[in-house]
C-alpha cells in the first residue's frame, strides 16, 4: 500500500436482532468479555426485545454479525449495554459504527441524554467512549439486587 492509498471505511448494515440472532449473539458477548454468571444474557435479550423503549442493535458485515449494542430509554435518559465489536475485528472503526446506530435510535426516540456503565477494570472501553464523546459523570451508582441474591463485585 503506498502513502496516498486509502482504507476503506468499514460499513455494517444494521438491524435489531431477530429469534434466528440470539445463539450468535451470546457467542459474542461471551467472546467480547460481556457476560456474567449473575446476568443471563438471553433473558437480558428477551427484556429488551419485550417493548418499544428497548432494542438489540446488530452491525452485520455481510451476513456475520460483528457488533452489537443494547439500547433503551425511560422516556429521559437513554441507555447502552452490551456493546461487543468481534475481538478480531476491533480497531477498525465498528465501534464507533454501532455506537452511532445506538444514539440515532434514541434521538429518533426523543432521549436527550445517553448514559452508560463501564466496569472500573475495563480502561480500554473508557478509553474508547472518551474517543467518541463521552466524560466520566459525576453521579454514583448504587444497586441492589430484588431477587434476594447476594451483592457481587
Amino acid at each position: 500500500m503506498t502513502a496516498s492509498a486509502t482504507v476503506p471505511s468499514p460499513i455494517l448494515s444494521i438491524a435489531p436482532i431477530t429469534d434466528h440472532d440470539v445463539a450468535a449473539v451470546v457467542t459474542l458477548w461471551q467472546a467480547c468479555g460481556l457476560t456474567r454468571p449473575w446476568n443471563d444474557p438471553t433473558a437480558d435479550i428477551a427484556l429488551a426485545r419485550r417493548g418499544p423503549n428497548s432494542a438489540v442493535l446488530l452491525g452485520r458485515d455481510g451476513s456475520a454479525i460483528v457488533a452489537t449494542a443494547m439500547v433503551g430509554h425511560d422516556g429521559h435518559r437513554g441507555w447502552v449495554y452490551y456493546v461487543a465489536v468481534d475481538p478480531n475485528r476491533q480497531g477498525k472503526g465498528l465501534g464507533r459504527i454501532i455506537m452511532a446506530a445506538a444514539e440515532d435510535w434514541l434521538r429518533e426516540a426523543g432521549v436527550p441524554k445517553l448514559q452508560l456503565l463501564v466496569r472500573r477494570e475495563n480502561a480500554k472501553a473508557s478509553a474508547f467512549y472518551q474517543t467518541i464523546g463521552y466524560e466520566e459523570s459525576t453521579s454514583v451508582m448504587l444497586a441492589k439486587w430484588l431477587d434476594g441474591r447476594e451483592p457481587t463485585p
